[in-house]
């Protein structure tokens, strides 16, 4: 390796592409007809005016990718302009780009160019006026606010448009979602509530039946086996009577919810098409690659041959890991591809099924600049995902490794270590 950097550069947009070539062909029109924005100004030739309006036509393909690049050339393009018979193309091209630097740039820049274009027209008009002394110069100053500060001011009235758009949609999510975690929580509260009298009332009526078992087989007359066993009976049917009520509404109060409460890996095909569907807008898209029987996955799915199982405990680990991941993926990551790396280690010698070794989870998402407003977060999903991995004695660890933000979990597959 020589050390060289690469730049690469993203192709550019369509609707740039177009953009580029009308203003350019429109320019090319203009200067066919000898329609000039500045005619008294012969100081190079006619030609020259050509130059700029090309160089700022294809600056246009990169309106969206480098910004500030483009708007810096832009600027050195319409000052070589002034010493031209000019071109009225080069001037509306040069707007696009200041607009374009206000909503693709970068946030500091965005809130900088209105500013800095607002005081350029005031100090420019102010000069005209001080040195030409006429009413006309006003004009200067005028021209000189349409050019810059007009742009700029309507790119950054549509940023903040679309960046309160993105926050009220966020904030709606985050409502919804924790409308649903509220509902979740309040039933498998009433759930576990009801498993609680369960257990309750079958204790009451077992402990009856074996005390009065006991009397029966203890002491020998007639009358208390005949007066033991009634009540043995009587506790059995009140029991199953019992069980049966509170077992029907255990499962009216779970239908549909068995994926929800008892996820598992086999679901993880499901919840990343979710993710890319979410996703999409933001120009992120989702992999899977499982490689637990030590041959890749297709993207996108779980494939493959059938894999032996794992302890309930694990998979349910492993599957909030990665849905907590991906959650924080379309929060927070910059667009790109992010990958979800399954994989499952064996002690030496093999070892029963779905025992000994480890599982291993691996989230990968771009780490760098992303379009718009972050989600605003509190950290509590890493550190729900570090007490999951540590309930199963496993090892935990998330963090930046250059362009790309990686959550790792280790889950050991060893049932003597599932304490959860």
């Amino acid at each position: 390796m020589d050390g060289s950097v690469t730049l690469k550069i993203p192709p550019p947009h369509r609707d740039d592409v177009l953009l580029a070539g009308g203003s350019v062909a429109a320019g090319l029109f203009l200067w066919s007809l000898g329609v000039h924005s500045s005619p008294g100004r012969d100081l190079l030739p006619a030609w020259a005016a050509l130059v700029p309006l090309l160089v700022l036509g294809a600056m246009e393909l990169l309106r969206r990718s480098l910004p500030r690049v483009t708007l810096a050339v832009g600027t050195a393009g319409l000052i070589a302009d002034q010493f031209t018979v000019g071109n009225l193309a080069t001037v509306l091209i040069f707007t696009d780009l200041m607009y374009a630097a206000v909503v693709y740039g970068k946030p500091a820049m965005a809130r900088r160019l209105p500013v800095q274009t607002g005081l350029i027209t005031v100090a420019v008009t102010i000069a005209a006026v001080a040195w030409l002394r006429t009413p006309q110069a006003l004009l200067i100053g005028v021209v000189t606010g349409i050019v810059s500060f007009g742009p700029a001011l309507t790119g950054a009235t549509l940023r903040n448009h679309r960046e309160a758009a993105v926050a009220a949609r966020l904030r709606a999510e985050q409502t919804a979602l924790l409308a649903e975690m509220d509902r979740s929580q309040a039933v498998l509260a009433e759930r576990a509530r009801m498993a609680r009298e369960l257990h309750d009332m079958v204790a009451n009526h077992l402990s009856a039946i074996a005390i009065h078992s006991t009397a029966a087989l203890s002491i020998d007359s007639p009358a208390t086996s005949r007066e033991a066993l009634g009540v043995i009976r009587e506790n059995s049917v009140q029991g199953l009577a019992e069980m049966r009520r509170l077992i029907g509404l255990l499962r009216d109060a779970g239908a549909g919810q068995e994926a929800v409460a008892t996820p598992s890996l086999d679901g993880l095909d499901a919840l990343l098409e979710q993710a890319r569907t979410n996703g999409a807008a933001s120009g992120l898209d989702f992999v899977l690659r499982d490689d637990r029987s030590g041959e890749a996955a297709e993207a996108g799915g779980i494939r493959g041959p059938a894999r032996e199982p794992l302890p309930a405990p694990v998979e349910l680990a492993a599957y909030r890991i990665v849905q907590e991941s991906l959650t924080n993926a379309l929060k927070h990551a910059a667009p790109g591809t992010v990958t979800v790396r399954l994989a499952r280690d064996r002690p030496a010698g093999g070892g029963r099924v779905g025992g000994g070794g480890a599982l291993h989870v691996v989230v990968e998402s771009p780490y760098g600049e992303r379009p718009g407003p972050r989600a605003p977060g509190s950290g509590a999903g890493l550190i729900g995902m570090r007490e999951r991995t540590e309930l199963l004695g496993g090892a935990f660890e998330a963090g930046r490794a250059d362009a790309v933000w990686r959550v790792r979990a280790t889950l050991p597959v060893e049932e003597e270590a599932v304490r959860a």
